[in-house]
């Protein structure tokens, strides 16, 4: 590559720090230049609801890189910016003072943004969203003059939320519109699991209810509990609103790139336009393992599809095949989910160990006794072996799964 070449990365988070630092890694010696929304450098989100929001972390202990780091590998960063137009035609970016700014390869990392509720008081100024770390700044203010809030959906978000409330002493209620909490992404065996254990840290569930309004004083916008569907209330001292995320696709949209849930990408994570590439969140890729498209807003596509697409950008064979893998800490329980099953994509799920001490091992199977997915919960060290038996797509037998005597 040569050196007079631009390559522009659009997104301020993980997935974008690490294409800038792929790309120098492979010896690119052309122009760098990163463009973020926010004020801030490029960090990590989990501890945002795990380990900041308990006062376990400070921002700088999960920030990818400080200032320093950039200046020395020459990239350029432009905090504060936040990319409003896309020509793929003339290879220009938009600025929002209008100017334009060329480029010979794109990265699009623009991550995704909290889904809101349409009802009636989501406005209020006490109703808040979990995403950058000001709104974790925000809840942690919250929990030390909060005495009970209410959490609406029962997705990571709002557990992890929950259970740092509850660690603060305020009391929680989860509204949730399923019959148990991540019953899409876990399925019900495993939803129980999570509904037990948060029941045994003071958690109020309300399943299968339907939020019709956040309540407000007549006066000023400031809530003070909600209302759901069948009429019945709620008191709260404040709302957190996390009903999942949608992924930021207008930029590539409107500038005409393939969308469907997410920008679609090949397995070298390459654009319907092969001079951009789409990263992290917004990247709906197409699994060469798992013969399917799959999106997954986890931090570990954020860390690992940066090398396939910088390697893609400079000309060079790599595909992205890793498995999608997830983790979790809420109270005493610690998590790692490694696979991928479509909801209701599976047969019956095998548990290995004692998931009423919330120590096991769980397999998701499919109608052959194929391993889709497994979750460790307290158990360690696993991950790799849970690999395996996905990768080897061979039957196996849910007696010996199960049984803690058996080599597996």
């Amino acid at each position: 590559m040569s050196s007079d070449q631009h390559f522009v990365i659009v997104g301020g988070g993980l997935a974008a720090a690490k294409v800038a630092e792929a790309l120098r890694s492979r010896d690119f010696d052309g122009h760098v230049t990163l463009f973020g929304s926010e004020e801030y450098l490029p960090y990590e989100l989990p501890p945002l609801s795990k380990e900041h929001l308990a006062g376990k972390k400070a921002l700088t202990e999960f920030t990818i890189a400080p200032a320093q780091w950039y200046r020395d590998h020459h990239i350029e960063v432009r905090l504060g910016t936040t990319v409003t137009g896309l020509d793929t035609a003339a290879k220009t970016i938009t600025l929002p003072d209008g100017s334009a700014v060329s480029y010979d390869k794109l990265a699009l990392a623009t991550g995704s943004t909290p889904r809101t509720l349409h009802v009636p008081g989501a406005d209020a100024s006490n109703v808040y969203t979990l995403r950058t770390i000001e709104d974790s700044d925000a809840l942690i203010a919250l929990f030390g003059n909060a005495r009970r809030i209410v959490v609406i959906g029962a997705g990571w978000i709002g557990l992890e939320t929950a259970a740092a409330a509850r660690a603060a002493g305020v009391e929680v209620t989860i509204v949730e519109l399923a019959e148990l909490p991540l019953r899409t992404v876990l399925g019900p065996e495993m939803g129980e699991v999570f509904a037990g254990l948060h029941r045994a840290n003071g958690v109020n569930f309300q399943f299968g209810a339907q939020v019709e309004a956040i309540l407000t004083e007549d006066a000023v916008a400031i809530a003070h509990g909600v209302r759901l569907a069948d009429g019945s209330t709620i008191d709260a001292d404040a709302v957190l609103v996390a009903v999942g995320a949608r992924p930021n696709v207008r930029l590539a949209a409107d500038a005409g790139l393939a969308v469907d849930d997410g920008v679609l990408v090949d397995e070298h994570l390459a654009t319907s336009d092969p001079d951009i590439v789409a990263v992290g969140d917004i990247a709906a890729a197409l699994h060469p393992t798992l013969g399917r498209r799959i999106r997954v807003e986890h931090w570990a596509n954020a860390l690992n599809q940066p090398a396939v697409a910088a390697a893609t950008m400079l000309g060079k064979p790599a595909v992205y095949d890793r498995l999608p893998y997830f983790f979790t800490d809420q109270y005493d329980l610690g998590m790692e989910y490694i696979g991928h099953v479509p909801t209701d994509g599976y047969a019956r799920v095998v548990v290995r160990g004692d998931a009423a001490a919330r120590e096991f091992v769980a397999f998701w199977l499919d109608s052959e006794n194929r391993v889709l997915a497994g979750m460790n919960v307290n158990v360690w060290d696993v991950v790799d072996r849970i690999k395996e038996l996905i990768l080897a797509g061979e039957p196996v037998d849910p007696d010996r799964l199960a049984d803690t005597a058996a080599s597996w």
